[in-house]
């Protein structure tokens, strides 16, 4: 349904060219939730948004990005426009600064439709009333008078969900949605877009830096850092034996609650890297407790190592090494 291919994001600064995405290829399947994960500034993000049009203005994004057939780098607005929101829906981080302040909830959820599907007035509202109802806000007729600043974090955050489904897209990519929502909502927020996944087989593209809401609902992972892949696999694979020393310190800082032996948390030493300065060889290499000297002198591509799997790290010992 979409695939990236060679996908690279560069931003003109005062200080310099940053290199936010390098060379990232990804594909996902109707149906299939793949899940981003990363730290902060590891260009998860920026991947999609460059995917979707919607970069900063100093921003440049080269590559290819098919979906269902159209590539999205350098389509014109009017092509964008008709697929944003149509086809493909984004749910963003923070609901509160996304969703419009001044605009009641049912005002901007009709303004979804009368954009792409040409309804205004009471077909409008019937639909908008049915969709809450989907996204299980109680009293919906209720909330649409209700400005944003009126709704809890976990309704607003159900709204933005509702928007994403009012056309019922093939994609939802879904940045960040359990981000400071407390654990019982961010529960329910999977749970919500588990069901979108099975009864309206929607793919979804989860952007997280959090290991725990990828196990719940992704089928693949795509671990990213420093602007690039270094490891893809299936949720299960990827837990179960992570094969790049990034996705192994990523998940060994993940508190457990079934190692009644899990003592102090381990931390990944050092800094992320500067990607206006980027080294010649591996960009974890100066954090990697298995560095070699030869990471330090070329970058290791994105290889395949078994079926489903790739990994960009030269070491094929981790087991040994550890």
């Amino acid at each position: 349904m979409l695939s990236i291919e060679n996908l690279t994001v560069r931003f003109a600064t005062q200080d310099g060219e940053v290199a936010a995405v390098s060379d990232v290829s990804l594909k996902v399947a109707k149906g299939e939730c793949l899940g981003i994960v990363g730290e902060s500034g590891s260009g998860k993000s920026q991947t999609f948004m460059a995917a979707l049009g919607l970069l900063a203005t100093n921003g440049q994004a080269s590559g290819r990005v098919d979906f269902s057939g159209t590539d999205l780098i350098g389509a014109s607005e009017d092509v964008l426009n008709t697929i944003r929101g149509n086809k493909i829906s984004m749910i963003f981080q923070d609901p509160m600064t996304s969703l419009t302040p001044h605009m009641k909830v049912g005002r901007q959820l009709a303004e979804v439709l009368r954009q792409h599907r040409g309804l205004s007035g009471e077909d409008a509202r019937t639909q908008a009333i049915a969709m809450l109802k989907r996204v299980h806000i109680p009293e919906p007729e209720r909330r649409l008078e209700m400005y944003p600043h009126e709704l809890s974090g976990g309704l607003r955050q159900r709204v933005m969900i509702a928007m994403a489904l009012m056309c019922g897209p093939e994609l939802i990519i879904a940045d960040e949605p359990t981000t400071a929502l407390d654990v019982t909502v961010q529960a329910q927020i999977l749970d919500l877009l588990r069901d979108v996944k099975e009864s309206m087989r929607t793919g979804i593209v989860l952007i997280t830096h959090d290991l725990g809401v990828i196990a719940g609902l992704a089928d693949r992972v795509a671990v990213m850092y420093a602007g690039r892949l270094v490891e893809t696999g299936t949720v299960r694979e990827i837990f179960a034996d992570p094969q790049h020393p990034y996705t192994r310190g990523l998940l060994a800082c993940t508190p457990r609650l079934d190692d009644p032996t899990y003592g102090a948390l381990p931390t990944i030493p050092g800094q992320p890297p500067n990607l206006q300065r980027l080294a010649a060889g591996c960009s974890f290499a100066p954090r990697c407790p298995f560095v070699l000297d030869a990471c330090l002198l070329e970058r290791p591509p994105l290889r395949p190592f078994a079926p489903g799997r790739a990994k960009a790290c030269i070491r094929d010992d981790l087991e040994r090494a550890s």
